[in-house]
């Protein structure tokens, strides 16, 4: 297997070098797959697709249970209106469902409907490969367990993450596997009041590998580099980007919570181009998952992969070494640092680039030690 190639995220693909993975703009996904390809364009403040169209913002779709109410509500009021020696109308009592018999039922019909639009091709994805329904009916149901019930996520300042239109989240990177990224990915979503999706940029040995490179499309990964991230930023997407790379996820356990180099400042540049807010954000519980207290260099260099970990479990209970340590996380938003006051030719300006790399860095890691200290245990 040849060597990993991990290139930073600011270097221009433009520019060609490199093998990348080419983005699919139109056409099925590859030989068989029926799937229907659409451009997508960013709506501010989108929610699910089963809010109605023309709803105000935040409203909910109205069942049939709920519009039989308002109906038993209005006959109720005409009755009384309709003179003074009129009985009042008993209240209507719902019909009893059988312990959610009536929930259960809508689930597996719309479990069907799903797999019927998975068999014939009846969805959509964009030129990225991101399958929306497939990352909120299957993807995220899958993470959930992880996110609620094994790490127990608290989620702090999501207020700071923008109602609508493109931003930047730059995050701290640590623990071993990249599942940091994932929970932000359920973190974003399950608590922003627009449920909005974050797509993370990732290196390029995750689009080199099989099966996760599939899913890691799907889920709305995409490679990290300059273009990509401006034409996500560009059509409103939020875009997640963790500058540390494989130096972050692969450090010592020693090094724990002590971030690495951000790079040369590539994610400003694209923020600045886009005119983007910059949202810093604080991870703390994944650096212990899995303990990195060694790492088998040789190895790594023969399976091609930047970095081979040795843990307390791992590789010397095989399989089960690969479980991770139930550790308690918090993950932490910071204030919006905005750059559409800047002029375009500022994403050319090197010492602006560093001074605002420095700042994004100071305030993540600032708030990693404020969350430190503030946390009881690794576990609780």
């Amino acid at each position: 297997m040849a060597d990993a190639k991990v290139i930073p995220f600011d270097d221009d693909r433009s520019r060609g070098g490199g093998q990348r993975p080419q983005r699919r703009r139109s056409g099925p996904r590859r030989p068989g797959d029926g799937a229907k390809v659409r451009e997508v364009k960013a709506v501010p403040g989108r929610r699910n697709a089963d809010v109605p169209d023309g709803a105000a913002p935040g409203a909910e779709p109205l069942d049939a249970g709920a519009l039989g109410a308002a109906d038993a509500d209005a006959g109720s009021v005409g009755s009384r209106s309709a003179g003074a020696d009129a009985a009042p109308e008993p209240a209507a009592v719902p019909e009893p469902r059988g312990g959610g018999g009536g929930g259960w039922d809508r689930r597996i019909a719309g479990g069907l409907a799903f797999l019927r639009r998975r068999l014939t091709g009846e969805y959509d994805v964009d030129d990225f490969g991101y399958d929306e329904e497939l990352t909120d009916q299957v993807l995220m149901s899958l993470l959930r367990p992880f996110y609620e019930k094994y790490f127990r996520v608290e989620v702090k300042g999501i207020e700071n993450i923008p109602a609508d239109g493109g931003a930047l989240i730059v995050a701290n990177h640590s623990g071993t596997l990249p599942l940091d990224g994932l929970m932000m990915q359920v973190a974003v979503h399950d608590n922003h009041p627009h449920q909005r999706h974050l797509r993370l940029l990732a290196a390029d040995l995750v689009f080199m590998l099989p099966v996760i490179n599939e899913l890691a499309r799907k889920a709305g990964h995409t490679l990290a580099c300059a273009e990509d991230a401006e034409a996500l930023l560009e059509r409103g997407e939020l875009v997640g980007v963790m500058p540390e790379g494989f130096k972050g996820i692969g450090k010592p356990f020693g090094e724990r919570y002590k971030l690495q180099r951000f790079g040369r400042g590539g994610f400003v540049s694209t923020a600045l181009r886009t005119g983007s807010p910059i949202v810093p954000c604080s991870i703390v519980g994944a650096e212990e998952i899995y303990p990195m207290i060694g790492n088998a260099k040789t190895l790594a260099r023969v399976l091609g992969i930047p970095y081979f970990p040795l843990t307390p479990t791992f590789p010397w209970l095989g399989p089960l070494g690969m479980v991770p340590l139930p550790t308690k996380w918090t993950i932490q938003f910071g204030e919006a640092i905005p750059t559409d006051g800047y002029p375009p030719e500022a994403a050319e300006d090197p010492m602006l680039m560093f001074n605002l790399t420095d700042q994004v860095r100071e305030q993540i890691q600032h708030t990693l030690y404020k969350l430190l200290v503030q946390r009881r245990s690794v576990f609780f």
